[in-house]
């Protein structure tokens, strides 16, 4: 049988930790951030653990 590939969508978005935890950045920091507040683009900096009903699916793509 062939191997699993991995998503390369989701190989760009989700990194995981030694421990298997999946990190992801947040949304809404692209663009359109002069009328946000600082309060909030400061909230959405850095990264974050995935919820664990997502991060089922996003092993699954990752095939780890």
């Amino acid at each position: 049988m062939p191997k699993q590939k991995t998503h390369s969508g989701a190989k760009k978005r989700f990194k995981v930790t030694g421990t298997g935890k999946i990190l992801h950045e947040r949304a809404g920091k692209r663009h359109l951030l002069e009328r946000k507040s600082s309060a909030l683009t400061r909230r959405l900096t850095g990264t974050v653990e995935l919820a664990p009903a997502d991060a089922k699916k996003v092993k699954k793509l990752l095939s780890s």
